[in-house]
């Protein structure tokens, strides 16, 4: 799949964007599968704290995205709630920021792509001996509202010892500088991971609602340090799990759907108990799917 030279830019560079991984097709059909979700999404119920002052609001927010692990959960962009009315600004298919963490399991046309011989193969490439997929999501980058997603290393998210994670990003719609593709720090997955956002240890806290804290402190980073990496439907970009990047709030009217997958070696490596999606069944293999 992936050539010698191509293999040696993600080693210098810590990403790489690899063209037509998908097809238009297949594009369509995975974006269709994402309304059908939205569709039988009923945000009142499913979300109920984004419309009522609660006083559990962050306890339910952070148990909705723990309960995720094993589902196709809608989470909205920041700006789709009016918090005034309590309603929706606009339609549901335009107010949801990611579905996940599991359509690799759970929807056809996500499984499909996921244990596909492309993925199969850039994994290989990559040298990954037993890759699993640890979570999958479908994001939107709605238009004018798609929220700014800051500097960070993936790592910071997901963590295994030793560390080595590679997130595939597969764009369903192009992904440009004028609607928020994602930006990147050339070489920068040289550099240690320097923070994690973990489930709280401390057990009062937990079961009182702050279920997540973040240990250890991001640097700062200059804008100018930071390279766009576009591109087309049906390309794809390969995340290593220590490079620094980032994406802006899409004001653009033009949405910039993205199937992520991330992949994590479970050969000599142990995945964290720290993180914050802890699997509810063992984390499927690639190469035996």
């Amino acid at each position: 799949m992936l050539t010698e030279e191509q293999i040696q830019r993600y080693n210098r560079d810590g990403y790489l964007v690899v063209k037509n991984f998908i097809t238009l097709d297949d594009c369509q059909k995975l974006k269709g599968a994402g309304d059908r979700i939205i569709d039988a999404w009923e945000p009142e119920r499913d979300n109920p704290w984004l419309f009522s002052n609660v006083e559990n609001k962050i306890h339910s927010s952070h148990q909705y995205l723990i309960d995720s692990s094993d589902k196709a959960s809608c989470f909205p962009e920041d700006d789709a709630v009016n918090p005034e009315t309590g309603k929706l600004n606009q339609d549901k298919r335009a107010s949801v920021r990611r579905i996940g963490h599991n359509l690799h399991m759970l929807v056809p046309e996500f499984k499909r792509v996921t244990f596909s011989d492309n993925v199969k193969a850039v994994l290989h490439d990559l040298d990954f001996i037993q890759p699993a997929i640890r979570q999958s999501l479908l994001t939107f980058k709605q238009p004018f509202i798609g929220t700014k997603v800051s500097p960070h290393q993936d790592g910071t998210f997901v963590y295994n010892d030793p560390l080595k994670v590679v997130n595939i990003l597969i764009g369903l719609e192009d992904a440009t500088l004028g609607n928020s593709c994602v930006f990147f720090i050339p070489g920068s997955h040289s550099e240690p991971i320097r923070s994690r956002f973990i489930r709280n240890p401390d057990e009062k806290e937990f079961k009182e609602g702050k279920m997540f804290v973040t240990v250890g402190e991001d640097k700062k980073y200059d804008d100018a340090e930071f390279v766009p990496a576009e591109m087309k439907a049906g390309d794809c970009v390969l995340i290593h799990g220590q490079v620094v990047h980032k994406s802006d709030k899409n004001t653009s009217p033009i949405s910039r759907q993205i199937y992520a997958i991330t992949a994590i070696e479970t050969h000599n490596s142990t995945y964290s108990k720290e993180n914050w999606l802890q699997p509810v069944t063992p984390f499927p293999l690639v190469y035996d799917n």
